[in-house]
């Protein structure tokens, strides 16, 4: 199907206990609502009524899929197989999220689409930007039980090696999308350490342990507490993962709760890491029903792997090859406690 024939329209998963809402445009969660303890629904993602401002750049990325290579490339540079490489410098001086025109920034193909209990749809996107060769994706969220959520990311290189490494870019805020800053969230990352950055937030290829430092979330503990301790304006660091307990070969990332609700998110990946992010640049967007968001108004979860990870060989490496192909799955478990 020509691209011209794609156009953004909006589309609904729900199975009685959870609604999400997700456009072919970036693959973008747009809604999600859940209940709390008392069985009232909220919608806990920041984003837009229609898909307009995002098609017109509007958002930091709200709940977008981000790719080839989520994150920051530093210098927009690499080699692979002894071949140089320049990608656009959208985020100087590195790049960012895949460039000027990422993942997030295109229209996807509806490859299936299925209403009834465990409802799911499937986006499908061919990759030809740059001459890292050929890519085609596939991302495929699923409602698997009452209020789980699964998201299956395949990429597959059709002629040459490249990066890749994507991330589902949701700024969530589980007492509701309008309620203000997450600072009273309270977490655990299943993380004990991080990969330090400088200060052009790409990572050093240090690997540093969180304890007795601001980014401890080891054990449960509210976003706010120690925030100010960090430099700059928040979290914005990349986790590495443990390896603790498993749920269907997947590990836990993390448990994001909120005190006035009791809404609970539990995180479960395959992936390497995961960037936590404060919303530290989300700057007065006026977004769903009028509400402004402003600085820390949700939380990003991005699991991944390690940010300029094609120029440190001790990071885990993110180059496909073809015959190989790229999986990365994401389980999103809402619940009250």
């Amino acid at each position: 199907m020509a691209d011209h024939t794609l156009k953004p329209e909006v589309f609904e998963l729900n199975n009685g206990s959870m609604q999400v809402k997700i456009t072919n445009y970036g693959a973008i969660i747009t809604s999600l609502s859940v209940p709390d303890k008392h069985g009232n629904w909220a919608d806990v993602v920041l984003g837009f009524d229609s898909v307009e401002p995002y098609v017109k750049g509007a958002a930091p990325f709200f709940g977008c899929i981000v790719g080839r290579v989520a994150n920051r490339i530093k210098d927009g540079k690499f080699s692979l197989d002894g071949v140089e490489y320049t990608l656009p410098i959208n985020k100087p001086p590195n790049s960012l999220h895949g460039g000027f025109k990422g993942f997030d920034k295109v229209v996807w193909e509806v490859a299936e689409y299925k209403k009834g209990e465990n409802p799911s749809i499937t986006f499908k996107y061919r990759s030809r930007d740059g001459e890292e060769g050929d890519v085609s994706v596939m991302a495929t969220y699923t409602l698997t039980s009452s209020t789980t959520m699964r998201l299956d990311m395949e990429a597959v290189p059709e002629n040459k090696p490249t990066p890749i490494s994507l991330a589902q870019h949701t700024y969530w805020n589980l007492a509701g999308h309008h309620s203000g800053n997450i600072l009273d969230h309270s977490i655990q990352i299943w993380g004990s350490h991080i990969t330090p950055v400088d200060q052009n937030t790409v990572p050093t290829g240090e690997i540093m342990p969180v304890k007795g430092t601001p980014f401890d979330f080891t054990t449960e503990k509210k976003i706010g507490a120690s925030i100010n301790e960090v430099p700059g304006l928040g979290y914005d660091h990349n986790y590495v993962l443990d390896c603790g307990e498993e749920k269907s070969g997947l590990k836990h990332a993390a448990k994001l709760k909120e005190p006035s609700t009791s809404r609970v998110l539990n995180l479960w990946t395959n992936a390497p890491g995961m960037q936590f992010y404060t919303g530290n640049y989300v700057n007065g967007v006026v977004g769903k029903g009028g509400a402004v968001y402003g600085k820390h108004s949700g939380v990003c979860l991005e699991t991944q792997g390690f940010p300029n990870a094609i120029n440190q060989p001790n990071f885990p490496s993110v180059v496909v090859r073809p015959g190989e192909s790229y999986q990365h799955t994401m389980l999103f478990e809402f619940s009250v406690e």
